[in-house]
Order: structure tokens, then C-alpha cells, then sequence
């Protein structure tokens, strides 16, 4: 895990690394969940599914809240802003069904998130407030032969937040879905743009809980589409993402050219 500080990435096998009673029926539940993801609403006909939620952690505690969702319609949804670094969603919200509580409360998800807390650093100013954690859950899902599922964005890219760790929870029958570790000054290109000594890893996650971590403002990365492959079945792709970034505190100077008309009273 040292590489994640002095590489900005590191691959790992956490199935080898928690083991506790009932880690097995809590990620067939994980599993199962992902059989009922919504279609990704900014994703539309390019085959991914997702559910988003946000949590906090109190670091002297290592305790997760999840955060409150908005409800609209009875569906409960979450935000999420990524600035400028998702080109296809520059400077927009995006809005995802929430996770259900019921997997929110998974212990196998809770002990995902606080072990890859546990690989983090901070400035110590950072972890006087609680650290932010997005919790993404998506799917590449194919099921026609001429199919491809899409990640976005489609290229190599940074999140925003200084932290980002993905998590396989199932892969079958699936062509593609290759990770690739660049320079961030890569951001924007795929990777077969990037001269090999730029591309600093291209690997495969296959089995459950084969993971591994980006620390953002040292790397770019990227997965490729997912296509089906030579079985009799749909091919599928399920992986858990999950962001950490501090909380950010105001710049005295921002605040004076915000527009106030447009503020709401809490």
C-alpha cells in the first residue's frame, strides 16, 4: 500500500486481506444488490447502471453517518460534483438513485470503507473535520453480441478528490474492462494515445474484491468498455468505487462575490 503515496496507485487483493464470520453472505448481499441498479441516467443507452450515496467519517473515531438523501417522486436520490475533472459533466451535479439502507448498513461495505480510509493521508488541517466519502455503486452490463458498456468519462481522467478506490464485486463473461495508470498530464487521452513510458500500469481485476487505489493528483486513469463475451449469457462488470476528500473550508474571498439572492436559509 506504500506504492499509493509514492506511485499514486496500488493494486491489492482484499479478499487475501479482511477476513471475518459471515464475510461471505455479506457480499453474496453486495452482489445481489447489483442485480437491481437503475440505469445511470447520464448514461443513456451506454449499458451502466449505478446507485450513489455520501457518508461522512469522523477520523478519531473511524465511525461512517451516511448522509441524507433528497426524495423526489418517493425515489430518494444523492448528488454528486465533480468541477471541471469529468469533461463530459463540466461544472454540473449529477443526481443517482441512492444506495438502499439496508446495504448502506452491509458490514462487508462499512469494513471496504474504513480499510481504505486507513491507507490515506492528510494534511493534519484535513482530519480536524470530517472527510467526505462517495460511495458508487456500478455496473457494465451487456447482453447482445454488438453491445459495449462505457465508463465515464472514456478516457483517461482524474476524479477531483484525492482519493479514489475501486473494488471488483463481479465480473463475467465479459471482453475489456482494462484499467490503465498514466501521468495526469494525460488526462483527456486514451491510452493508446500515451507513450508506453507514460503509461505506468495496465492491468485486469477478475475475482471479487480484487482491488486497487488512485491518489489522484499524481495519476490519471482509465478502464475500457466492457463487450460480451463467448458464453451463452449476458457479460457483466460490478465494481464498488469509493472517494475520499476533506472537508473544504470557504475562502473569504469566494464568499464576497457569491450571489446571495441565489443562497437558501438552512
Amino acid at each position: 500500500m506504500n506504492k499509493l503515496k509514492s506511485l499514486g496507485f496500488c493494486q491489492y487483493k482484499l479478499r487475501e486481506i479482511l477476513s471475518y464470520d459471515g464475510l461471505d453472505n455479506d457480499l453474496s448481499k453486495l452482489i445481489e444488490s447489483f442485480n437491481h441498479l437503475p440505469e445511470d441516467p447520464y448514461g443513456k443507452g451506454l449499458n451502466r447502471f449505478r446507485r450513489y450515496s455520501r457518508a461522512i467519517i469522523l477520523p478519531d473515531k473511524q465511525s461512517i453517518e451516511w448522509l441524507p438523501s433528497v426524495e423526489i417522486n418517493g425515489v430518494k436520490y444523492s448528488e454528486y460534483f465533480q468541477g471541471r475533472f469529468n469533461p463530459e459533466h463540466v461544472d454540473s451535479y449529477r443526481r443517482f438513485p441512492s444506495l438502499s439502507e439496508t446495504i448502506m448498513q452491509n458490514n462487508l461495505l462499512k469494513k471496504i470503507i474504513l480499510f481504505d480510509f486507513k491507507q490515506t493521508f492528510w494534511r493534519k488541517e484535513d482530519i480536524l473535520l470530517p472527510v467526505h466519502v462517495g460511495v458508487h455503486f456500478v455496473k457494465l452490463l451487456v447482453e447482445n453480441k454488438n453491445d459495449k458498456a462505457i465508463s465515464s468519462p472514456n478516457n483517461l481522467h482524474q476524479d477531483g478528490e484525492p482519493f479514489t478506490f475501486a473494488h471488483l464485486i463481479k465480473r463475467e463473461n465479459v471482453i475489456g474492462g482494462l484499467n490503465a495508470i498514466s501521468t495526469p498530464e494525460n488526462a483527456g487521452k486514451l491510452p493508446n494515445q500515451v507513450s508506453e513510458k507514460e503509461l505506468h500500469n495496465i492491468f485486469e481485476i477478475s475475482e471479487p474484491l480484487d482491488s486497487y487505489g488512485v491518489y489522484d493528483p499524481l495519476v490519471s486513469h482509465y478502464v475500457s468498455p466492457i463487450e460480451k463475451g463467448i458464453e451463452d449469457k449476458p457479460g457483466v462488470r460490478s465494481v464498488i468505487l469509493i472517494d475520499f476528500q476533506p472537508t473544504v473550508v470557504a475562502n473569504v474571498n469566494e464568499i464576497k462575490n457569491i450571489d446571495v439572492d441565489q443562497l437558501v436559509m438552512v
